[in-house]
């Protein structure tokens, strides 16, 4: 059960907008609003990624960044598999 209230003001016209939006949905105001609040901090939580490197190791981290990519030659043969999409699929 939903027991903690959000509130806020809004233009006549956000608030038809909005309307619309949830109405085109098959949604209320309120669902609309939450889900998409949500869904926008979700994108904002996740697109926050901070660490803290100290120069040196900030040096070997960007080192690795610039570097060319190494061969994987487990991926190689992962990759040289073919997907069961792939595969001939016509009859025997």
């Amino acid at each position: 059960m939903r027991d903690a209230a959000i509130n806020l003001r809004a233009l006549p016209e956000q608030r038809d907008l909005i309307d619309h939006a949830a109405t085109l949905l098959g949604k209320n105001r309120s669902d609309f609003m939450l889900e998409a609040a949500c869904d926008k901090a979700q994108s904002v939580v996740l697109d926050q990624v901070f660490f803290r490197l100290d120069a040196d190791k900030f040096r070997q981290f960007s080192d690795l960044l610039d570097a060319p990519p190494v061969r994987n030659a487990g991926l190689e043969r992962l990759m040289a598999v073919k997907t069961p999409w792939e595969v001939d699929a016509s009859p025997a």
